[in-house]
Parts: C-alpha cells; structure tokens; sequence
C-alpha cells in the first residue's frame, strides 16, 4: 500500500468535470423538475414568489402615492445644498468621472493589452454586459429620476456616461510609459471638485451637506483614508520591534472595543479641544469624517493581518533568497498576495461603511434616514402615514450602493482567481 501512495505524484490536480452545455429546457429538468417533489417543490415557490411580486409591483405602481418623495428629491440628494450652486455638484460630478474614467481605461490596458481573438462582440454586446454588471445601481438612477419633474438631471446623467466612456476610450490610447502614473489624474480630479464644491458662494461649506451627496461623500472619505491607515497598523502589528508592535495593537484593540456612534460623539465634542485659541478647528463633518477614519482603519488592520498571515512563509524565504530587500519582498511577493485574498472582506467592510455613515443623523447631519423623517412631517404630510414610502425609497438607494459593490467584488474575485488554486 504503501509503494502504490508513493507511486502516486503529489499535488496531482484532480480531473475537472465534464461540461455540461444545456437547453433551456434540458437546464429546468435537471435543475427544478428532476424528481416529482423537486417539481412540485418548484411550482409551489414559483406560485409563491409570482404572488410576491404581483403584490410589490401594484404596490410601487398603483396603490403607493409617491408624492412625498416628488416633492423632496432634492432634499434626498443634496440636503440643504443651495439651490442656486447646483451647478458645482454637476461640474465637481463631471470632474470626477472624467478622472477616473480616463485612469481605469489606461490602466485595462496595462492589465489587458490585447483582447483574445473574437473578443469582440460588436457594441451591443459590451453595452449588454455593462447594463448586467451594474444593473443595480442603474435601476437606482432610474428610480430617482422617475421622480424629477425637468428634464435637466436625466440629461446631465446621459452626459455623465458619454464622459465616461469617451475618457475609457481616451486612456486606453495613453502612451505605455504613461499610464501607471494616470493615478495621479485621480487624485487631481478629487482635489478640483473639492474645490468646485466647498468654494465661492454662500451655504456651500462641509456642514451645508445633506442627502445622498453627504452619504457617497463620507463613503468616499472613509474608504480612501481608512484603508493606507489600516494597511500601516496591519504592518505594524507584525513588526519585531516591540514599540510599534505595542502601540498598534493598543489602537486597534482600543477602536474595536468603542461602538462609532461613540467615536462620533467624542469627535464632536474634543476635537475641538485639541486646536489652540488662534487656529480654528476643523468643521463638524470633516470631524465625523475623522472619527469613520479611525475606527474603519483598525477593522481594516485585523482584515489585512489575516491575509498577510495566509501567505506562506516559504515565499518570503524564497523572495529573501534572490535578495530581495524587506521593502520589495512586501511590496513585490507578501501584499500582492494578501490584498487579493481578503477582498470579500475587505468590500464587506466597505459595504458596513456605506450603510454606517446612517449613524450621523444622530450626530446632528441631516442624512438619508433624517431626510425621511423630515419629509414625511410637513405640514403636507404629516399623519398620511407615508413614512413607509420615504423609508422604502432610502431603502432602494441602500440596496442600489451595496449591490453594485457586492457584485463589483465577486466579478474582480473572478478576475483574479481568489479561491482557485
């Protein structure tokens, strides 16, 4: 027995299993009709869930008057924003989707220079496949501007995707040499609509901020800060000093002990504390952004350390081999490796941010959830019981945020063979 399991080569990859390419027909036999109760299990769900969706559709349709949400949208969007500075949203939007369409076209192409044979499908099929990918967050969009009463926002949306895709085309005709450095038009472009936004007129200040426009910006925020912040503690708390080792701990351990609604207090009331009498502290939102950055980075070390610990130490030993430096053996062999593993958690995480930032409605932010409750108790609706309606259209744009996430996180899991050996 023992000769026959030596004989055997290791690491032999077991045999993949056949494809199967079904009809639609043969598919629905196999898969939900392949024993009587398999069948009859299948036409009692079936029943069930077409009565579900008859009941929600004459619900959305016919029965619910939208008319609470009509009247606020734009208090759902952008809060208390002037109405008269509208337009800086628009060019800070334009701004930034020209930045990072640009940016993601030049870098497909360094990942993907070429395109196999037959790739090509004709561009109803490249558009089919973009409305799959992002099939929930385009029924978002559609929702909110079922809701417009001009035909302005739907066209500056059109006009947000011909600039989106004119600057993929664009970047993917960057010169070679260029395109690694095309991060840099990202962060240019973050930094001027900043600038559009926040500067000139009256009432455009951080604390003005309001809706869906405080929600995605606090979002943004958080992510861009928390994650080179939770990367560094990760580091740190491999260290073999013992002074970096201790110190990152004790903040990480010390930030998940505390609830953010907590941090969200304290960031309120003591940041100001820390600023001398000439300096003037920082507004309130950039302080709740602070407090979202520092507890979001300590979940995002424990997230990191748990994929730098998956990497095998023989890699590292190989890498230290060659000769290596420590900076390039993490840079080059360990990070590559980690990030890609923890993906589902690290965009589970950022999904938890996106639906947290509804915590700073008690911080005194007039957020999605406050947005609700405020429509519904004008004097116009005030005990019509339409409190549901606002919640449900917060509820969609939630779900639009998360979905499109989850499912950008599983296609760039697929992309990059995370589970796969």
């Amino acid at each position: 027995m023992t000769s026959s399991v030596l004989a055997e080569p290791l690491g032999t990859p077991e045999p993949e299993p056949p494809a199967r390419d079904l009809s639609p027909r043969a598919w629905v036999r196999a898969n939900l009709a392949s024993t009587p109760l398999n069948a009859a299990l299948t036409v009692v769900i079936g029943i069930a869930a077409g009565w579900a969706v008859y009941r929600l559709l004459r619900w959305v349709f016919v029965t619910a008057d939208w008319t609470v949400v009509r009247v606020n949208l734009r208090l759902f969007m952008v809060g208390f924003y002037p109405g008269d500075e509208l337009w800086r949203l628009w060019v800070a939007s334009f701004v930034l989707v020209a930045a990072l369409a640009v940016t993601a076209g030049a870098l497909t192409a360094v990942v993907a220079p070429t395109a196999p044979e037959g790739a090509d499908q004709g561009w109803w099929r490249r558009a089919a496949g973009i409305v799959h990918r992002f099939w929930p967050a385009l029924l978002g969009v559609a929702a909110i501007l079922s809701f417009t009463r001009t035909v302005l926002p739907t066209v500056g949306v059109v006009g947000l995707v011909a600039v989106a895709v004119v600057g993929r085309l664009a970047g993917a005709r960057i010169p070679g040499r260029l395109r690694p450095w095309t991060w840099v038009l990202v962060v240019a472009g973050f930094v001027v609509a900043l600038q559009v936004v926040i500067g000139g007129g009256r009432g455009t200040g951080w604390d003005d901020w309001g809706g869906l426009h405080l929600v995605v910006a606090a979002t943004v925020a958080g992510i861009v800060l928390a994650f080179p912040l939770g990367l560094v503690l990760a580091l740190g708390r491999r260290s073999t000093l013992p002074a970096i080792r201790i110190v990152t701990v004790g903040y990480v351990e010390a930030f998940r002990a505390v609830p953010l609604v907590t941090l969200l207090f304290l960031g309120q009331y003591m940041i100001g504390f820390m600023f001398p009498n000439t300096i003037d502290p920082p507004s309130f939102l950039v302080r709740a952004v602070i407090a979202i950055t520092l507890f979001e980075a300590a979940y995002i070390a424990e997230i990191v350390r748990g994929g730098l610990q998956a990497v095998p130490r023989g890699q590292i030993e190989a890498a230290q081999a060659i000769g290596l430096s420590p900076v390039k053996v993490m840079r080059l062999v360990v990070l590559p490796q980690a990030l890609r593993a923890v993906i589902p958690a690290m965009v589970g995480q950022f999904i938890s941010l996106f639906k947290d930032t509804s915590l700073l409605a008690i911080v005194g932010f007039f957020e999605l959830l406050d947005v609700a409750r405020a429509a519904t108790q004008q004097d116009a609706f005030r005990g019509a019981g339409l409190r549901p309606l606002a919640l449900a259209f917060v509820g969609l744009i939630y779900w639009a945020g998360c979905s499109t996430m989850s499912r950008e996180s599983r296609r760039l899991e697929r992309r990059l063979g995370v589970g796969e050996r």
